[in-house]
């Protein structure tokens, strides 16, 4: 399968990674022009979900111009090529997995790995790491990444896991370059009832605490 490229740009707008776990098809499809219409330019499907290859491979098929398309929850090389061969144009990993941080260097394939401490953090971002996806945040707190961000600037960030909207304002001021969001993100209360009007005002309220923070 030919990658699209990942769209920087597009993503630079608005640095949110969205993460959909254990997501039925019918209800992605349903709430995907609802994320593309609020601005939101990148999507990750976990691979534990099931029928995610599936799901990502239609997924760029049917809104490919408008979302990066990522796998997330790679662990493993077996995982990775499930997911390249899907056509995920991006890869998001829990822990700092070497060996597909590696592999997805030599493919060009952008890779967001997970790390949680200053030397895990360091190592994905030498390895080749196009951004450090430090998790679970939530534990962690902004105060985190900004004293990390002081020896380090140059590396970029994305406080992964327990991200709230309250929370975006304190977490970019410290540094935080992006953001990966699941269910805070992807409400299951307005999800399951196909509530794509309130869905769609819940997105336009994260975008804006982002572009005013």
């Amino acid at each position: 399968m030919i990658h699209k490229p990942f769209d920087w740009n597009s993503f630079a707008s608005l640095p949110i990674v969205g993460i959909l776990r254990n997501i039925s098809r019918d209800k992605l499809e349903g709430l995907l022009p609802y994320y593309i219409d609020a601005g939101f330019s990148t999507i990750e499907i976990t691979m534990n979900t099931d029928g995610a290859e599936q799901m990502i491979t239609n997924t760029i098929k049917h809104h490919g111009n408008h979302l990066n398309v990522g796998a997330g929850t790679v662990c493993s090389l077996e995982d990775l090529k499930k997911a390249v061969n899907a056509g995920a144009n991006f890869i998001v990993t829990p822990t700092l997995v070497r060996e597909i941080i590696k592999k997805c260097v030599e493919m060009n394939i952008p890779v967001f790995p997970g790390a949680y401490t200053p030397t895990e953090i360091f190592d994905a971002w030498s390895m080749g790491a196009s951004m450090v996806k430090v998790f679970p945040a939530s534990i962690l707190g902004p105060d985190f990444i900004k004293s990390v961000k002081a020896p380090f600037p140059q590396i970029k960030m994305m406080p992964t896991g327990g991200i709230n909207l309250k929370d975006i304002s304190s977490y970019k001021k410290n540094g935080a370059d992006a953001f990966g969001i699941g269910s805070p993100l992807f409400p299951s209360n307005i999800i399951e009832k196909h509530d794509w009007a309130s869905f769609g005002e819940h997105l336009n309220n994260f975008k804006n605490t982002w572009e005013t923070s």
